[in-house]
């Protein structure tokens, strides 16, 4: 079994889905679909972005100089986009069954056992 992702692991891959994104762009696409969850700071970022790519889970799109400044954007490797999807499924798994568990307790609410 697969160890599970961090957090701002999981949060950076899912950003980057569905487009090439630059690191300000991650950063915003992560607050928002966390719904302010999880907020990115720069270095977290970009030292994550190292080691997402040494991994093979990123890789660089392109660089554009906007406004005299260095952009670059990343996106998602097939590599990256499996192992997004592995989490995900994982996620959904233990989802599931936290929520059988508690539709059991709802139909039997009983004193709890050790």
């Amino acid at each position: 079994m697969a160890k599970p992702m961090r957090e701002p692991t999981f949060w950076i891959l899912t950003a980057l889905a569905r487009s090439p994104r630059h690191g300000y762009g991650i950063i915003q696409e992560v607050t928002a679909l966390s719904e302010g969850q999880v907020t990115l700071q720069a270095g977290t970022l970009y030292a994550a972005l190292d080691r997402l790519h040494a991994e093979g889970l990123l890789e660089v799109d392109r660089d554009e100089k906007v406004d005299g400044r260095d952009r670059r954007y990343y996106r998602l490797t097939d590599h990256g986009a499996a192992a997004l999807n592995t989490e995900a499924a994982r996620l959904a798994a233990n989802a599931r069954t936290a929520g059988r568990q508690l539709e059991g307790r709802r139909r039997n609410p009983g004193p709890a056992t050790a």
